[in-house]
């Protein structure tokens, strides 16, 4: 629930900032010199990418979330089974072992979305999080049927 709301808050404080930034250019536009008018456009370009990119990362969410409640309710979450520190953090030992298993489950069955969020969060798990974010991406294209790029 606690990354929910950072997730929420953090959302709504870039959007404040997009209409800010939107108003500024579009301020620039309006005093209609060639400099200002090329300001301002440069400036609106900023909040697009920006709102493009958020929206992009909340689909990307709401999409593994969707994955993790569905095989939630098939009971095949992975369990955590990781040693812990005295710290809390995850024992990197700890997390090979698992994500060599979750790899070798994945070559087993590749077109399995289950293995490929289960290979994500041993990714994740293992600090790899470009690798996991690519692996919950083929997850969710194998989930809703899409192609998959290799």
């Amino acid at each position: 629930m606690r990354a929910k709301l950072t997730y929420a808050v953090t959302a709504a404080v870039l959007v404040f900032y997009f209409v800010l930034v939107g108003s500024r250019g579009v301020m620039l536009i309006q005093s209609g010199t060639l400099v200002t008018v090329t300001f301002g456009i440069a400036v609106l370009i900023l909040p697009v990418i920006g709102i493009w990119f958020l929206w992009k990362n909340t689909q990307f969410v709401r999409n593994a979330n969707k994955l993790a409640a569905e095989l939630d309710a098939e009971g095949g979450l992975p369990v955590d089974e990781l040693r812990r520190t005295a710290g809390g953090r995850i024992d990197r030992d700890s997390a090979d072992e698992v994500f060599a298993r979750r790899k070798a489950e994945t070559e087993d069955a590749p077109d399995d979305w289950r293995n490929w969020f289960r290979l994500a969060v041993a990714y994740h798990d293992a600090r790899d999080t470009p690798r996991a974010r690519k692996a919950m991406q083929r997850a969710i294209a194998l989930h809703d049927g899409r192609p998959v790029q290799v």
